[in-house]
């Protein structure tokens, strides 16, 4: 019988940043924009977040920072020289955590072992990690290396999932207007919350009022959600969401802080018998997070941003959990990371672009400038090309690489990962139960 084909291991991880400026567009980083950008919740309405009980930071979201960390890409380099690509928002300190740690279960690495990778660099980051920065870099690892599989296969990521569940995938769209993405086709809109409690009584009617405004240019049967970005209290949502179900409110998203999962859970019950879905999880990371969600049945809809929670390696562990309770998987953004995704599983229905047009107006890319054939939905689906692993071409301008390491160093983490692999090193003659 004739040997599998050679596969070339992992040579070397480089992690990249860049931050958005008036010739560079934000990238990774949605919220990485200029002031009078929609999403910056300066114009046309404030959106609502978790700094908008103080007055300080109540307008402008990047004010408070929102857009500190800005672009992480990573990439990988297989022996032969083909390349793989993933992206995050964690920045410098995200390439820090790359370069400098998760470097070493990565370079000398046999691409294909994508569990064993990201359970090493998982377990490695127990003492700081398990949500936040850390699993973003994890992140951009994981899908650095399914990109770089899939080109080394010469097949597109959703293949190595499995294949096509679905022909085409649909796409709704977050956006400041409701009526242009009708226009553009969409299956639907999501809609920021423009005001949170500490806004009071009048925040809560200019609230009702916009979701009103919004649904009367949609006209009645067009699917509109509200976006309310970790914002709210418990009684705020129950009484808003109950406030909006005659205006058609499809779903209420991301309502509370994402630890307040009895929250979550009370919001849900509350919420029985209504018309309006439950929906969170765009800043839970990891399968244990989702769990708790599940178990709980604190949500109806599940939100992962793929770029985020830990990569395909992870959002594929909590899509299979999410089909055993039937609830639908909709991630959040991540652009073709999520679509690959999506395609693959039953339990996707459909995908979300986030508008990142200043205005609104126009459909764009959502990750800006960072790759040169993004592919864009159109008519209301996404259809992607018939490419290798993601199927995206990363553009380097603007890009720097600030914890660079030297070809030494990574042939030396090569030479330790790659013979581990082998059995060369370590006590592995005795035979484990692994129990």
């Amino acid at each position: 019988m004739a040997p599998t084909r050679a596969i070339p291991r992992i040579k070397q991880v480089r992690a990249y940043s860049t931050h958005a400026s008036k010739d560079n567009e934000q990238g990774a980083d949605c919220h990485d924009v200029q002031l009078e950008h929609w999403i910056n919740g300066v114009s046309p309405e404030p959106i609502a977040n978790p700094m908008s009980v103080h007055p300080k930071y109540a307008g402008a979201r990047t004010s408070w920072g929102i857009n500190a960390l800005g672009t992480c890409v990573v990439e990988v380099e297989a022996d032969d020289g083909t390349t793989g690509v993933g992206v995050t928002t964690a920045g410098e300190p995200g390439c820090y955590l790359v370069e400098k740690h998760l470097s070493r279960f990565v370079e000398g690495a046999d691409p294909r072992d994508v569990e064993r990778i990201w359970d090493q660099m998982w377990r490695a980051t127990t003492n700081y990690g398990r949500k936040g920065l850390p699993l973003q870099a994890i992140s951009a690892v994981d899908l650095a290396i399914w990109d770089l599989l899939g080109k080394l296969r010469n097949e597109p990521v959703y293949a190595l999932l499995g294949g096509k569940t679905k022909d085409r995938l649909p796409v709704y769209c977050t956006t400041a207007k409701a009526d242009v993405a009708k226009r553009h086709g969409f299956a639907g809109a999501k809609v920021p919350c423009p005001h949170g409690p500490a806004a009071g009584d009048e925040g809560f009617r200019a609230n009702v009022a916009y979701f009103k405004a919004q649904r009367e240019k949609v006209g009645p049967d067009f699917p509109l959600m509200l976006d309310c970005y970790m914002a709210l209290t418990l009684p705020y949502t129950i009484r808003l969401a109950k406030a909006l179900e005659p205006h058609g409110l499809k779903w209420i998203e991301e309502c509370l802080p994402p630890d307040d999962y009895d929250g979550y859970k009370e919001l849900r019950q509350a919420l029985l018998g209504s018309s309006v879905l439950v929906t969170t999880g765009e800043h839970e990371y990891s399968r244990y997070g989702f769990r708790r969600l599940i178990a709980d049945r604190a949500a109806d809809v599940l939100q992962p941003d793929i770029t985020w929670m830990g990569g395909i390696t992870e959002a594929r562990r909590v899509v299979a959990m999410a089909a055993a309770y039937d609830i639908p998987v909709i991630p959040h953004g991540s652009s073709v990371y999520s679509y690959h995704l999506q395609y693959a599983f039953h339990n996707c229905p459909v995908a979300e672009l986030i508008n990142l047009h200043p205005t609104s107006d126009e459909v764009v890319p959502y990750f800006g400038g960072l790759f040169s054939d993004e592919p864009l939905p159109k008519d209301g689906f996404i259809d992607l090309p018939d490419r290798p692993g993601f199927g995206v071409t990363l553009v380097r301008d603007g890009l720097h690489r600030p914890w660079a390491r030297t070809a030494e160093e990574s042939a030396a983490q090569y030479a330790v990962t790659s013979q581990a692999d082998s059995g060369l090193v370590g006590d592995e003659t005795r035979p484990r139960m692994g129990i």
